[in-house]
């Protein structure tokens, strides 16, 4: 039975990426499995033009978004009921367990957004709900 190394400081390039549950490409940055996080995922993510999420939650974290570029819109709520956007130099803040379903309205111009959250397995506790997928075509 060995122990797991002690975490030390580290650059992680963004040259990575990963498909998520959620339905987009997130580059692959701070994680459990990139640098050892015990608390925390922290990633770039570029909406395309017209591009949408799945609707999903994070059952077990919360979430912190910043927008570097774009405006990126988001239903969220127990049935998707309310709607928000955010722009460039917005913060965001999704509390665990929040049904939510984000999306770039721009037909021409990406939305690049840096995320942050606090489970350093990002995709483990993400809950998709595809019953609520359609309430927003």
């Amino acid at each position: 039975m060995g122990t797991q190394p002690k975490p030390t400081c580290r650059v992680i390039s963004s040259n990575s990426s990963y498909h998520g549950k959620q339905g987009f490409d997130y580059g692959a940055a701070i994680s459990a499995q990139s640098v050892g996080a015990s608390h925390i995922c922290m990633h770039p993510l570029t909406i395309p033009p017209g591009g949408r999420a799945k609707a999903h939650l994070h059952q077990n974290h919360e979430t912190a978004v910043y927008v570097l570029s774009g405006e990126v819109g988001m239903w969220f709520g127990e049935t998707l009921g309310e709607h928000l956007s955010i722009k460039a130099g917005d913060f965001l803040y999704i509390p665990a367990g929040m049904p939510h379903l984000p999306y770039n309205s721009s037909p021409t111009q990406p939305a690049t957004a840096i995320l942050a959250r606090t489970d350093p397995h990002e995709q483990e506790s993400v809950v998709l709900l595809p019953e609520l997928d359609q309430l927003h075509p």
